[in-house]
């Protein structure tokens, strides 16, 4: 699943209200969420998410994959290295 804004929830004051829609996905069953935490450039995720499947297949963690695309698309110069298009990606869960 990808989809904007999936870790940004509403005004709860516990803590929750930053998980949203990723949490509850969790809460559900699944092992591990990548959410976002505003809304995101299509190409962008596109190619962080490539790269983030790519290091799993060569055997990173979940939370080292995500770390290394997001290293990837700094490094890649894509939109200058702005933080918009890599920082608002979160793992919640399992990192393994």
């Amino acid at each position: 699943m990808s989809a904007c804004e999936t870790a940004k929830g509403g005004i709860a004051g516990n803590g929750e209200e930053v998980l949203g829609l990723g949490y509850q996905v969790q809460r559900a069953g699944a092992k591990a969420v990548i959410a976002t935490l505003w809304a995101v450039s299509d190409e962008g995720t596109s190619q962080l998410m490539q790269a983030f499947y790519q290091h799993l297949k060569q055997g990173q963690t979940r939370a080292a994959a995500i770390q290394s695309a997001q290293l990837d698309l700094i490094r890649s110069n894509y939109q200058d290295g702005n933080p918009y298009f890599w920082s608002p990606f979160i793992l919640i869960g399992n990192g393994w």
